[in-house]
């Protein structure tokens, strides 16, 4: 098999392209980033930070494709150390969204960083060991052996959801930069709001420290 019938496979599995709009459009932190990025910076930064979360699944992709997702499996000190990191993180955007700095920081006139943007968002991803756990139970379970070229049929599934994953994501930060004009005229607004993506960042953080393997 090709990759292109690969991913003309995954297209055509209604099971597999439920099962991930349902996990991409579930709340986490690729999509409160995004959604962020949108209320507070606009149109553009919104897609920019979509497109750096769909960029964070490669590295995992990768370690799952070459066996390193296991050790996480394997040796639960390497995934604690990964969760550690990942929680860390999260506290960290939520004081930024808290104190309004760095690339979270709120300037209506602003034209956003895209390294700054990316870098944000691939590295809420990286140190998410999750996602490498997802891709090594996940993605194998649509994968038919008897077919050969098993590589490329994760690599077909692999592209269709990352493909999800920026729609989806570029869909949530468009909505918000819709909506962040009238926010902006409203100081107090704006106050709860980044309030709240404080909170929601802390409850990522909460939700990751506490979740099982």
């Amino acid at each position: 098999m090709s990759l292109l019938s690969c991913v003309l496979a995954a297209l055509a599995s209604p099971t597999f392209l439920l099962t991930s709009l349902l996990i991409v459009a579930s709340p986490g932190t690729g999509a409160v980033l995004t959604i962020v990025a949108g209320l507070q910076q606009g149109r553009r930064a919104a897609l920019t930070t979509a497109w750096g979360c769909t960029l964070g699944i490669v590295p995992h992709l990768a370690l799952s494709l070459s066996g390193v997702a296991g050790v996480l499996r394997m040796h639960p000190w390497a995934f604690e150390l990964l969760r550690g990191l990942g929680v860390l993180y999260l506290l960290f955007l939520a004081w930024q969204s808290l104190a309004a700095r760095g690339a979270l920081a709120l300037d209506a006139a602003a034209t956003p960083a895209r390294t700054g943007l990316v870098r944000q968002a691939v590295l809420a991803n990286l140190l998410n060991p999750k996602l490498s756990l997802f891709f090594l139970a996940f993605l194998p379970q649509f994968v038919q052996p008897a077919q050969g070229q098993v590589l490329q049929q994760m690599l077909g599934l692999s592209l269709v959801f990352m493909a999800m994953t920026w729609i989806v994501f570029a869909l949530y930060g468009v909505f918000a930069a819709a909506v962040r004009v009238h926010l902006l005229a409203s100081v107090r607004a704006m106050a709860w709001l980044r309030r709240g993506f404080a909170a929601a960042f802390a409850l990522l953080a909460a939700r990751l420290m506490l979740s099982s393997r």
